[in-house]
């Protein structure tokens, strides 16, 4: 049996993106006003997650974020050792990429119920870069909360990627805008030549 390649695209790359494969999901669910977009073309090789981060509805509190469609779908991660994300240009805000292996039926008002996700924040400047995400830099988390003693990501199973931009307890708002070439698992065989220090 031939080994997994060491580097798999999810998104961009030979994976060309599509506007199919994304949706919002933003604080207006909580009756919150920020929205988002990712604004892509299969003929273009980079995709812009754009939009606007209103804290001032909700308090001080906001979100906007882009996730995959599809309930169904899942990818087998399991013989990677990370996600790699490269971007081609940022303002500098601080995003945050999420893994989710668990989806439950929307509730009876609708609503998705909630999950844990696996999050890892991260900044890059305007030149972009590439960023290296070790499947330990992720934090179980529920309802934005940090889970301590949630069960480790099943890395077979994963069902859910997003990408969000949060107010982080009012410390960003307004515009913001994150160009990226691609979304990809790498194997540590990998060469990783500009790998950064892990941003908190």
């Amino acid at each position: 049996m031939s080994s997994s390649p060491s580097q798999i695209f999810l998104f961009g790359g030979n994976k060309p993106w599509s506007a199919t494969d994304w949706t919002d999901s933003d604080d207006r669910v909580r009756g919150g006003s920020s929205y988002s977009e990712l604004t892509c073309d299969p003929s273009s090789p980079t995709a812009v997650f754009h939009g606007n981060l209103d804290t001032k509805t909700l308090g001080g509190a906001g979100f906007a974020s882009q996730r995959t469609t599809g309930e169904d779908r899942s990818w087998d991660l399991s013989s990677y050792d990370g996600i790699t994300l490269d971007i081609k240009k940022s303002d500098g805000k601080k995003y945050t990429l999420i893994l989710k292996d668990e989806l439950l039926p929307k509730s009876s008002n609708g609503r998705e119920q909630s999950t844990v996700g696996w999050d890892y924040d991260f900044n890059r400047g305007n030149d972009g870069g590439k960023v290296f995400v070790h499947w330990n830099d992720f934090k179980a988390t529920y309802r934005g909360r940090e889970k301590k003693e949630a069960q480790p990501l099943d890395l077979k199973h994963v069902k859910r990627i997003s990408l969000m931009m949060r107010s982080f307890f009012g410390s960003q708002e307004g515009d913001f805008s994150l160009s990226i070439n691609s979304i990809s698992a790498f194997r540590k065989g990998e060469i990783r030549t500009d790998e950064p220090s892990p941003m908190s």
